[in-house]
């Protein structure tokens, strides 16, 4: 069949069949199909939509389009957790040698940053000596091994998906909900993912900006992973303003070990607990009589009992990182100039903006415009107010690191519109919205 007809019949709203996806999807991995035609399918596939058939045909036709990971003969559930991303969230930081601690072993493959939402890797690779490029032969035997691994993606794995991705970002077809639903799953399952909690963002600082929204994707995702004879849960959670207080690759991992050690701020503790209360859920099926609040209380337990932060250490240490950056973190990258900004009138505050705190966050240095950007891993902003909270004239808002003078200027300037101020008191914004299952 011919990809040109191919592209017709879903410009023309017709439902594709599974042979057509598979067909596609295989041709223009191998280069048989142009970046043109592929870019012309894809804006049908935004037009027109896809059903629920079609959506996991598209994922799956992904996930075969490479290698997949199979560690159903090292781990006995891999239970793996995705973020669509947001602004201070570095929560895979804590959550995954939190539930490794559990005992529950966990094995992750995770992404760089793009724009204001960070990544993993690039928190991670503020630590000396941490690899992120594994073989996948030393991904399964760390996941037996120490039962944590936490690396970059194969280049193996889901090729189709990784062109198909860079020419949405370039074609205008970034916005389609199987786009993305077959993305994102297509990576999870070839990654070997048995169950998955995704925690899907809303809000200022997130793709989808209203639950309704957030809402679908997750529930397409949840389709497709079912569809494949997975467990799917997916937690809508906020993201109008930074998760936590630290914007900031070295900051984060800062912030990451002081909740590791029990402390950190409330919000990033208890959101951390859910989603790795979740992932203990999945993987303990026979354990069903237990609700999830017991869950939030075991991992809880592993957090003040340090042995969380243990599993963190080894996750370090395994993969090269110099642990006594760990174990004592003012031995991260540091930033050579401090600013504080204050508030400029009295009242409460109303809104915070993740968007804007995490465009600062790039103007500093500390996120990519361009995939090829450096990264500067010391830069960063510490926020010291959330939606809901008094403020009074000159208080701290905000402190800004910076390694450029020019930077910090522009970010500044940036700050300077986050916040929303009212003279009534304003309620606290949730940690989330829903759950779906």
């Amino acid at each position: 069949m011919r990809a040109a007809d191919i592209i017709a019949r879903k410009r023309d709203g017709f439902e594709l069949t599974t042979d057509e996806i598979q067909t596609f999807i295989a041709d223009y991995t191998r280069d048989a199909i142009p970046d043109y035609q592929a870019a012309a399918w894809l804006m049908a596939v935004t037009i027109r939509g896809m059903s629920r058939r079609e959506t996991i045909d598209l994922t799956m036709a992904m996930v075969h389009s490479g290698e997949t990971l199979d560690l159903s003969d090292v781990l006995p559930i891999s239970v793996d957790k995705h973020s669509s991303g947001g602004v201070g969230d570095k929560a895979s930081l804590v959550v995954l040698p939190l539930v490794a601690a559990c005992g529950v072993p966990v094995a992750k493959m995770s992404g760089r940053g793009l724009g204001f939402s960070g990544g993993t890797l690039d928190k991670l690779e503020s630590i000396p000596g941490y690899r992120v490029t594994l073989t996948q032969n030393e991904f399964r035997e760390h996941a037996r091994r120490y039962g944590i691994v936490l690396a970059g993606q194969s280049a193996n794995l889901t090729p189709a998906d990784s062109k198909l991705y860079a020419l949405r970002d370039v074609t205008g077809t970034v916005e389609s909900l199987p786009l993305i639903a077959s993305s994102i799953m297509s990576k999870k399952i070839a990654a070997g993912a048995q169950a998955i909690v995704l925690d899907v963002k809303v809000g200022l600082g997130a793709f989808m900006p209203h639950v309704a929204e957030a809402e679908a994707l997750a529930q397409l995702m949840i389709d497709i992973g079912h569809g494949v004879g997975r467990d799917v849960v997916a937690l809508i959670s906020d993201m109008n303003q930074p998760l936590g207080s630290a914007v900031g690759n070295a900051m984060e991992v800062r912030e990451s070990i002081e909740t590791l050690h029990g402390g950190g701020p409330q919000d990033l503790r208890e959101h951390c607990l859910v989603l790795a209360a979740h992932m203990l859920k999945l993987a303990r099926k026979n354990t069903s009589e237990y609700s999830l609040a017991e869950f939030m209380a075991e991992a809880a337990d592993r957090l003040d009992d340090g042995s969380a932060f243990e599993k963190f250490r080894v996750l370090i240490e395994a993969q090269g990182g110099d642990v006594s950056v760990i174990d004592d973190p003012d031995k991260l990258p540091k930033a050579t100039l401090t600013e504080t900004l204050n508030a400029i009138k009295t009242g409460y505050v109303q809104q915070l903006s993740a968007l804007s705190v995490g465009m600062a966050s790039v103007d500093l240095g500390a996120g990519r415009t361009r995939k090829d950007d450096p990264i500067d891993y010391a830069v960063g902003i510490l926020v010291h107010k959330k939606v809901g909270d008094a403020l009074h004239i000159g208080e701290p808002v905000f402190t800004l690191y910076a390694n450029d003078p020019a930077r910090l200027a522009q970010a500044k300037e940036r700050l300077a519109h986050a916040i929303v101020y009212s003279e009534q008191s304003t309620t606290p914004l949730p940690a989330f919205y829903n759950t779906l299952q």
